[in-house]
């Protein structure tokens, strides 16, 4: 019997090892945006490769392209997968449609770890895509109803991205509250992602605050080369990030969303293109960032817990503008970082 239990011994502390490999003590793994309005890019199973090789576990596409939905299979990344604006009417217009929308694009990829239904993508009545305001929430419920359906609920959260730009007062960030023209858009979306246990996804962007007001915004506040700043309400911020994204909260307590968590879909820096950028700036930024939101130090209105993050973008594309959005990819078409960065 003495000699069974050492012979189980190496087994068990081997299948002990193996276990611990596969759990995920990083609540906010950071992820990244895979867009794909580049040309030359490399594959999705290329894709798919290079993130397993650089420890990328997360990972946002944009629309259900059936080649990186069939790369992504059996991978083991989890997904935000977008349905996209183009989308919305057809979705919005019948439960039907919304249950063959998840029926081609979710369920027929069961080995797909899909995380997140991202419905619409940065909507707004302050935006071109004005004109798909009254179509979103239709579209969040009837995706929302083909993901309950499926018995999926547990494990897909549906949700949408939106810009920071449906903030207005957002310093100091404790009196952040949704612009008045957006109000009656965004704040029954609100209440419906608190009633379903749903985050809002948010794309948060310092570089961008910055550009618009470097008057009265530091470099390396934005950076998060700061050494912070005290707000009039005697808050310490050490960074921007933070900042917008304790505005954005305190904009969701005044809609009813008070636990509604925030997941950032989208954050990063261009490397070329326009004001203050550089590889270095890009480098710096994103760095940083992926320190901070693995850190567990949260926001000082969400301290002590880490913040689920999405860095724009894998690969630069060039089909885009102006010139300054052709350039955030963090890796070359080639596979190749465009400068050291560590996930």
């Amino acid at each position: 019997m003495a000699g069974a239990k050492q012979q189980l011994m190496p087994t068990m502390i081997l299948l002990g090892l193996l276990l611990i490999a596969t759990l995920d003590f990083t609540e906010a793994q950071t992820g990244v945006c895979y867009g794909r309005l580049g040309n030359s890019l490399p594959s999705p199973a290329d894709v798919v490769a290079l993130s397993n090789q650089n420890n990328i576990r997360r990972i946002r596409i944009y629309e259900p392209h059936q080649p990186t939905l069939q790369a992504l299979r059996g991978s083991n990344i989890e997904v935000i997968l977008g349905v996209p604006n183009t989308d919305l009417q057809s979705v919005a217009a019948s439960q039907a449609n919304a249950n063959n929308w998840i029926q081609n694009n979710v369920r027929n990829y069961p080995n797909v770890k899909f995380r997140y239904i991202a419905v619409g993508n940065e909507v707004s009545p302050l935006r071109d895509t004005a004109q798909y305001t009254n179509l979103l929430l239709p579209a969040i419920r009837n995706i929302f109803s083909a993901i309950s359906a499926a018995g999926l609920g547990n494990q897909i959260k549906v949700s949408t991205a939106v810009e920071t730009g449906l903030v207005g007062n957002s310093f100091p960030p404790s009196a952040g509250t949704f612009l008045p023209q957006v109000q009656n858009f965004i704040t029954p979306i609100v209440q419906f992602l608190a009633s379903n246990g749903a985050p809002l996804l948010v794309n948060v962007y310092p570089y961008f605050a910055y550009i618009n007001n470097p008057r009265d915004i530091a470099l390396d506040y934005a950076l998060f080369t700061s050494s912070g700043i005290v707000t009039p309400d005697g808050v310490k911020y050490q960074n921007l990030f933070d900042a917008l994204l304790d505005a954005t909260y305190s904009a969701l307590e005044r809609a009813g969303g008070s636990s509604v968590q925030i997941v950032v879909s989208e954050s990063g820096w261009p490397s070329a293109g326009g004001q203050v950028t550089s590889i270095d700036n890009a480098r710096t930024y994103n760095n940083n960032l992926i320190r901070h939101v693995n850190g567990n130090s949260g926001t000082p209105k969400r301290p002590g817990r880490a913040i689920e993050t999405y860095i724009f973008a894998l690969f630069d594309e060039d089909q885009k503008n102006p010139e300054y959005e052709k350039h955030f990819g963090i890796f070359q078409a080639n596979g190749q970082r465009k400068y050291p960065i560590s996930f």
